[in-house]
């Protein structure tokens, strides 16, 4: 009988044990009959309301003026007649932000030819046949458009070009077709004032002295031009 008991008390302990591990296990799986909690509801409209600081914007004063006028002066070396100082005016139309059109005037005078000054002899031209007078029609292009910062913050607008055309030459007395030829620098100190910097080719065909060939004249030249 005494053992009977002891049976009893070791079977009781037991089941419980069993019984409250079924539970969990029902728990752990998504058994059972509890319902699981609804879910929280999403807030309306935007979660996240963003914080931005305002600041004033300064848009930069740039002429949109697309014509360009202005002067030059230089040395320009005429082949065979030497070098003198040189003057014209130029004005000129961007069509786009890389091509331009410009239309050139300029005017120097030959000097003397080296048979001149060793043979002592009469001038080859007169005075009036010296003065040399050029106009030319062109076309340009801006190749490498940029900046130039001086100092701490200041910078100026720059631009590389190339430029070649057609056009007329006045000299010996005669009326001679020029093809012209070079490159440029240009470096607006403000939105409206610029400097160039230019060397030009000047082509054309003369016989002055018994043989008819094409002479290469040299040009370089400083110039200031205005938009407007």
């Amino acid at each position: 009988m005494e053992s009977r008991f002891r049976v009893l008390f070791l079977v009781l302990p037991l089941a419980a044990l069993t019984l409250s591990g079924c539970a969990a296990t029902k728990k752990l799986f998504g058994g059972g009959n509890e319902s699981a909690p609804p879910p929280a509801e999403l807030p309306q409209g935007q979660v996240i309301e963003p914080e931005v600081e305002r600041r004033e914007v300064k848009e930069p004063e740039i002429d949109t003026e697309d014509f360009e006028i202005g002067a030059f002066a230089g040395i320009m070396s005429i082949e065979d007649f030497g070098s003198d100082f040189v003057y014209g005016a130029r004005i000129a139309y961007h069509v786009t932000e890389g091509f331009f059109v410009e239309g050139t005037f300029g005017q120097t005078k030959a000097g003397l030819t080296s048979f001149e000054i060793l043979s002592g002899g009469a001038p080859l031209l007169s005075d009036a046949d010296r003065e040399y007078t050029y106009y030319n029609l062109n076309l340009g292009y801006n190749i490498l458009p940029g900046e130039v910062f001086i100092g701490e913050g200041r910078a100026y607008n720059t631009s590389l070009y190339l430029i070649g055309g057609l056009g007329s030459t006045r000299f010996a007395g005669d009326d001679r077709f020029t093809v012209n030829f070079g490159a440029g620098y240009r470096f607006l100190f403000t939105d409206s004032i610029a400097v160039h910097l230019d060397f030009r080719d000047h082509l054309y065909d003369i016989d002055l002295l018994g043989e008819e060939k094409t002479t290469h004249n040299l040009e370089a030249h400083l110039g200031m031009t205005v938009f407007f």
